[in-house]
Formats: structure tokens, C-alpha cells, sequence
């Protein structure tokens, strides 16, 4: 229980800290900013995802050990 209040916690500070990274970057890369935050987004996006499926991964995990 305890890892999946975890990680439903972090996934979408990850997904926010990663935006906020990228679109720094890429701010200083594309002249327009609506491209900047568009490819921030995706990127934002798929570490969502990322942390969501190794979080999953993970309480499926603890559990088995722990059972």
C-alpha cells in the first residue's frame, strides 16, 4: 500500500520537474515557445508514464517479496 501512495505521489513530480528541464532546453533552442512547450509536454508525458509502469513494477514486486 505504502509504495503505491509513493510512487502515485512522485510520478507526477517527475513529470513536472521533468517538463520544467526540457523546457528550459528547448526554449533556447526554438525560437517559438508553443514548439518549446509542446515537446516539453511529450517529454513530460512519457516520464509519467515511465515512472507509472516501474512504480507498478515495483508494488508488484514488494508484494511478492513480501509474501
Amino acid at each position: 500500500m505504502i509504495t503505491m501512495v509513493l510512487w502515485a505521489l512522485f510520478c507526477p513530480i517527475a513529470a513536472a520537474m521533468a517538463y520544467l528541464i526540457t523546457y528550459e532546453e528547448y526554449r533556447r533552442h526554438f525560437p517559438d515557445r508553443k514548439r518549446a512547450a509542446r515537446e516539453s509536454l511529450t517529454t513530460a508525458g512519457f516520464t509519467l508514464l515511465v515512472f507509472a509502469v516501474l512504480g507498478v513494477l515495483a508494488t508488484v514486486l514488494m508484494r511478492r517479496l513480501v509474501h
